[in-house]
């Protein structure tokens, strides 16, 4: 997953009919652990743009996606946030939510 400005996470997000984001800290473990199962569940569904962004260097995105804790997952489709987890998130729960979304505008 590619790292995104804040312009680019923005243009991104009404650009792309699915477009995920990844609102993550620079010292934040549990950001770091979860990454990689993130990016797996991604590899499922390559029809959704992703990007990721770190709120400690750009600390402006934290206001614009509304973010009060970090790690942050955010689905858009069609410019509308559809899924938001944050902090802990049950994996296979989110990849549930995904596959679910996938299924209705297919």
């Amino acid at each position: 997953m590619e790292g995104v400005t804040l312009e680019e996470a923005k243009r991104n997000r009404n650009h792309h009919s699915l477009y995920f984001l990844y609102l993550y800290g620079t010292n934040c473990s549990v950001c770091h652990a979860l990454l990689p199962q993130v990016e797996e569940v991604l590899k499922d569904f390559p029809q959704i743009k992703s990007g990721k962004l770190n709120v400690h260097e750009i600390p402006e995105a934290a206001g614009e996606f509304s973010v009060f804790t970090i790690p942050v997952l955010l689905l858009y489709v069609e410019g509308k946030e559809s899924i938001r987890e944050a902090r802990f998130v049950n994996i296979e729960q989110f990849r549930s939510s995904i596959n679910r979304i996938i299924t209705m505008i297919s």
